[in-house]
């Protein structure tokens, strides 16, 4: 059951696309590993933003190589 003091900024961090939510979610780990613990529940936010991330983790798809020709 999701915390509900952390439900709007794991609401907020859904809406965002791959690049911007890995940088929050590294900056935010960065802190964590110099800072011990700098503000409550930093923990349990950076558990939920990984989620996000490893859940909008794609496999870009291949570009076609040629356009195949369209038959008539």
């Amino acid at each position: 059951m999701p915390n509900p003091l952390l439900l709007p900024l794991l609401e907020w961090a859904r809406k965002l696309r791959y690049p911007t939510l890995f940088k929050i979610t590294a900056a935010l780990f960065l802190v964590t590993l110099f800072v011990p613990d700098p503000f409550p529940l930093v923990d349990e936010i950076l558990f939920g933003l990984g989620t996000l991330l490893l859940a909008n983790w794609k496999r870009r798809k291949e570009p076609p190589s040629a356009i195949e020709p369209s038959k008539h």
